[in-house]
């Protein structure tokens, strides 16, 4: 899957994810590959990455929106300065 994760000030992460979970507004929940298109708020939480290269990232957020179609990741993030 192709994962961009996009603040303000700028681009945290743009590459091929494996995973993403994320701190959703009514929870927490992952997106696999061919997961069903979705738009979710996101809560204060961390968001944690399975790279391509199995690899964890992770990153602390204040909130923010993310979208998933077709295998393509968009999440527009504050984080936590």
């Amino acid at each position: 899957m192709d994962l961009e994760i996009i603040t303000p000030d700028q681009e945290l992460f743009s590459g091929k994810a494996r995973s993403v979970q994320v701190p959703g507004s009514k929870g927490s929940f992952a997106i696999l590959n061919n997961h069903a298109p979705i738009i979710s708020s996101l809560d204060k939480g961390k968001i944690n990455i399975l790279t391509q290269d199995y690899e964890d990232l992770f990153f602390e957020i204040e909130g923010g929106v993310i979208e998933v179609n077709k295998n393509k990741i968009i999440i527009l993030a504050e984080i936590i300065a």
